[in-house]
């Protein structure tokens, strides 16, 4: 039994199992404990999410900036174009499913209960972050431009070092916390009445931006296909090793070495393939992006929430910057999102509870729709590239079953 060990998502189903079951059960006391942890906890989440974007945002940018080439740059921007493309994608079929999907009374009302329905806790705690989310991501890319075209080694390093903070304060605290909080959320939700409509929505939603990521990877392997004139579907059944990988390391770092050699496989130069796909890992995020698209506008939909393409593209913008280089970690895509939830579409905690529950519970899929993309922006670049080789990024492939 010791060698028994439960994943990531399957702690958080067992979270959301046990909240239900708790609250079923709970006095106003027990609910009301975990109120004040989950009070505690949001507020530290508040207190880490500016450090959270500087942390990531500034050395990612200092580490492409240092490079040089065209062809560096046409992989950043077609990775960001199709990261764009794919929150566009997901708010247009939002928008026309969702409103009648969730368009029951009951299920409009599950997030704005009164404040006299809510569970106060017994105390708070005040952590307020150091700065708003938009100064630390205009701070984030002076620092890494500064750092990228200044040669700055000491920045570069004490800016890594902040990295390595952040990184094993998500994956040492903050992680292993979010059970709780999520148990937390729907020990709040059952006792105040509002648990089996949202579960149900849940299910709505799963299944549509399941739908949403079949879409995506098919568009982006058809348009692969005009570049490289082989058939999209044997290219993504060559893929299918890194997409099944994916889904099983929630990480699209861990997932690079079988990405890459599929990628080979699907006949794109080694080189090339060396040099787009983990570059690719960090600043390519299409998955990513179609889910909190998708989510963050069902929890809008559902609360009654005024929304609009002109709000969305603000949101879609800046969320693919912030979510670049994401910590290798499941669920990292949505902590560094939170301040972006918040400071543009103006999600409570409560909220943004719901979206890092909703978002995780489908963590994986989203990983494997980013790193089986990169292997069709890893053609593209081979082919607009036909000529130009890529010194010093040849690498040994190694072996990936089919």
């Amino acid at each position: 039994m010791k060698n028994i060990r439960i994943g990531f998502i399957g702690r958080i189903v067992i979270a959301i199992a046990a909240g239900i079951g708790f609250g079923c059960i709970t006095p106003m006391w027990g609910a009301r404990i975990c109120a004040t942890f989950n009070d505690i906890f949001s507020q530290f989440l508040g207190f880490v999410i500016p450090l959270i974007i500087i942390g990531f945002v500034a050395p990612a940018i200092a580490d492409i900036g240092k490079q040089a080439g065209k062809m560096l740059l046409a992989t950043v921007l077609i990775a960001y174009f199709a990261t764009l493309i794919s929150g566009f994608a997901s708010y247009i079929t939002g928008e026309a499913l969702f409103p009648q999907m969730l368009a029951s009374d009951e299920v409009r009302q599950t997030l704005s209960a009164s404040e006299a329905q809510e569970i106060a806790p017994y105390f708070t705690v005040g952590m307020p972050p150091i700065m708003p989310v938009m100064t630390a991501l205009v701070f984030a890319f002076m620092a890494g431009l500064g750092i990228a075209f200044a040669d700055g080694t000491a920045l570069r390093r004490g800016f890594g070092e902040l990295r390595e903070i952040v990184a094993r304060t998500i994956e040492r605290v903050i992680v292993p916390l979010l059970p709780i909080y999520i148990f937390g959320i729907f020990v709040n939700m059952t006792v105040a009445g509002q648990v089996a409509p949202v579960l149900g929505a849940f299910i709505k939603i799963i299944v549509v931006i399941f739908a949403l990521h079949i879409g995506i990877l098919l568009l982006q392997y058809c348009i692969a296909a005009c570049f490289s004139g082989r058939n999209p579907l044997t290219m993504l059944r060559t893929m299918m090793p890194a997409y099944l990988t994916a889904l099983g390391t929630s990480s699209s770092a861990a997932t690079i070495p079988v990405t890459l050699a599929q990628a080979v496989k699907m006949g794109v130069r080694q080189n090339v393939a060396g040099f787009v796909i983990p570059l690719c890992a960090t600043i390519h995020m299409s998955g990513s992006m179609l889910k909190m698209v998708a989510c963050s506008l069902a929890i809008m939909i559902m609360d009654g929430m005024p929304y609009d393409m002109g709000l969305y593209t603000h949101f879609i913008a800046l969320l693919g910057i912030t979510i670049v280089a994401a910590p290798g970690i499941p669920g990292g895509v949505i902590m560094a999102s939170l301040g972006v939830l918040s400071s543009v579409l103006g999600f409570n905690d409560a909220q943004c509870g719901l979206m890092i529950a909703l978002y995780i519970a489908m963590d994986s899929f989203g990983t494997a729709c980013n790193v089986t993309g990169d292997g069709a922006i890893a053609t593209v670049i081979d082919r607009l590239f036909r000529k130009k080789s890529v010194p010093g990024c040849d690498f040994s492939v190694p072996e990936a079953t089919n």
